[in-house]
Parts: C-alpha cells; sequence; structure tokens
C-alpha cells in the first residue's frame, strides 16, 4: 500500500486473474474485486485514518501519508503537503483498476505454455 509498490502488486494481481479466472465475467469481477480492495486500504493509509497506523508503522513510515508517497525511500513533503500532491494521490488512485487490467493484458501477450481455465461457452478473450 504506497505508490511504489501498489502498481506492481496491481499488476501481478491482474496477471494471475488472467491465468486463473474460468471466464471474462469472472475475471471483471476479479479485477474489480482486486482494484477495490487495495483502494480500500491505500486511501484510508493516504487519509491517515487511525486503524491503519499498524499498517504503516509496520514499514517504519512516520505516517500513511508519508509511507504511500514516499515508501521509504524519498522525501516528499507529507505533513502538510500542498494541495497538488493531493490532486496527483487521487490521479494515482484512479489508476488503479487500469493497473489489473494491464496486468491482465501482459499475461495473455507473454505467458508461455500457462493453462487457462476455460469454459466451453464462454470465450475468456471477447
Amino acid at each position: 500500500m504506497s505508490f511504489l509498490a501498489d502498481p506492481l502488486l496491481l499488476l501481478a494481481a491482474g496477471a494471475t486473474i488472467e491465468r486463473v479466472a474460468p471466464d471474462e465475467r469472472a475475471a471483471r469481477r476479479a479485477e474489480l474485486a482486486v482494484a477495490s480492495t487495495v483502494l480500500a486500504f491505500s486511501v484510508p493509509v493516504y487519509l491517515e485514518m487511525r486503524w491503519t497506523r499498524p499498517i504503516w508503522r509496520a514499514f517504519h513510515a512516520r505516517s500513511g501519508r508519508d509511507f504511500m508517497l514516499n515508501s521509504g525511500l524519498f522525501h516528499f513533503e507529507y505533513v502538510d503537503p500542498p494541495p497538488r500532491t493531493h490532486v496527483a494521490a487521487a490521479a494515482i488512485f484512479a489508476t488503479y483498476p487500469m493497473w489489473v487490467h494491464l496486468g491482465r493484458r501482459w499475461h495473455r501477450r507473454h505467458a508461455i505454455g500457462s493453462p487457462v481455465v476455460s469454459s466451453p461457452h464462454v470465450s475468456k478473450h471477447h
């Protein structure tokens, strides 16, 4: 749950969905579920909701926003960031569903010999 790690995790989740989903309908539902779940944790971390404290403390961050913005690697202002930081954060959050979908597309194009469970009645890639 950081802006550095989330896209990579979402890509991996998308590739996994593509590999194991029985049909396109199930894959789309899984995409939505994954993106929604990650957003349900990441947005509250960014907003520094009290219940998220164990999450960002586990990574030795000073706050949820510090964790989301800096991931222990950067030094962006997180205590009282300018409004453009919040706008950028909202824009990044808006891309989360796209990362899951891109993971699925990547798997379709690059997986060699990976079994895909498919239904004889529903085409997965239409």
